[in-house]
């Protein structure tokens, strides 16, 4: 067909209620700050993206630099890579990074679902992929003993063979009886992870990461500062249980610094960070040069069509942000995300929802 012409591109803020708040060691989530990001083309094919701004504090601001971008995008061929280096060039001297880095990521996903859509593709086999169950894991936060035990309930009720939970608690004593806790419960039906989401200095981490050695765990996340490369080798170097590390990457340059630097065992690349579909599929590519498992990051509705397409796919976080907004949620069945079949990303907007949603 001939190239799609951007005609159109719409930002919507909206605060959604979560049906599971995340409590972390720097703060608690209770509602999601997501952006809904659609193009409009010329030919009529719309497509849809969303982006998570982690606080309402940056909401506005991003959804602000999105109207700003959309008279760049009016008249242009809806073909990511070529967009994404006309859009990289614009941002070269400030730095494409942090909420510009969301923002053209945002683009990039929604583009991608465009082109898949005007195609009659499902986003994987526009990719050259096909549909799979892919492997999730039931996320959670620093819910304490007795919720911890709760959810573990959950997580096997659903079929998850998988759980990660926060961890960072003030003492190393807590987080050991909230994670054996945990454990317990889950049994040998599955496995347990724990994020410590940065919070620990290195000695500490050290310290914290030789304790729970014994216990068998999956991974630890982030046990300290996401950009301390070297600090994150250390406790890796040093520690028996896989360290995983890569959510906070903007884009790939930091991905392979990090692998350069031997930071972790396995990798979480957050594809609204890396650089929507096209920082993924980069991402993908040194992941499997260095033949690292790589897992993703939020976004299950599209990851799980990117993981089909992941050479070293490991584990698809299932932690459900956009669930309240959508026509069609994603289902999960025996602990496994298969993607949509129908064209593009799955993506559609509950109109009714987004309005009662929707901040002004």
């Amino acid at each position: 067909m001939d190239s799609l012409i951007i005609r159109q591109l719409q930002a919507t803020p909206v605060l959604v209620p979560m049906a599971y708040p995340v409590h972390t060691a720097s703060g608690s989530i209770t509602q999601a700050p997501l952006l809904l990001v659609d193009i409009l083309t010329e030919q009529g094919v719309q497509g849809h993206a969303y982006i998570f701004t982690y606080t309402p504090l940056s909401l506005k601001a991003t959804s602000q630099l999105l109207h700003e971008l959309a008279p760049l995008l009016k008249g242009q061929a809806c073909a990511p890579h070529a967009l994404a280096t006309m859009l990289e060039a614009r941002f070269r001297l400030l730095g494409n990074t942090g909420l510009v880095a969301m923002a053209l990521a945002a683009i990039d996903m929604a583009a991608w679902d465009t082109c898949a859509r005007a195609s009659g593709l499902s986003l994987v086999r526009m990719l050259g992929g096909a549909e799979r169950p892919v492997p999730s894991y039931f996320s959670q936060g620093l819910d304490g003993v007795e919720r911890g035990v709760k959810l573990a309930g959950e997580c096997i009720e659903r079929g998850f063979k998988l759980m990660k939970i926060k961890a960072g608690y003030p003492t190393l004593e807590e987080d050991l009886r909230v994670i054996k806790a945990v454990q317990g419960a889950l049994g040998k039906q599955a496995e347990l992870a724990v994020d410590y989401n940065q919070s620990l200095s290195v000695p500490e981490a050290l310290r914290r990461a030789r304790a729970l050695d014994d216990l068998g765990l999956a991974w630890i996340e982030e046990p300290t500062r996401q950009d301390d490369y070297a600090g994150h080798a250390r406790i890796a170097q040093q520690t028996h249980t896989p360290i995983m590390i890569g959510e906070n990457w903007f884009g790939t340059n930091e991905m392979a610094k990090a692998l350069h630097a031997d930071a972790s065992d396995l990798v979480m690349p957050d594809v609204m960070k890396i650089g929507g579909v096209s920082g993924w599929m980069r991402a993908a590519a040194l992941a499997d040069a260095a033949r690292v498992p790589m897992a993703s990051h939020l976004f299950h509705e599209i990851t799980a069509h990117l993981m089909c397409v992941t050479p070293t796919a490991h584990r698809l976080e299932y932690l459900d942000l956009a669930a309240p907004i959508l026509q069609q949620p994603s289902q999960v069945v025996d602990g496994c995300i298969t993607p949509n079949s129908s064209p593009g990303s799955g993506l559609l907007w509950d109109e009714q929802a987004v309005a009662r949603y929707r901040v002004s």
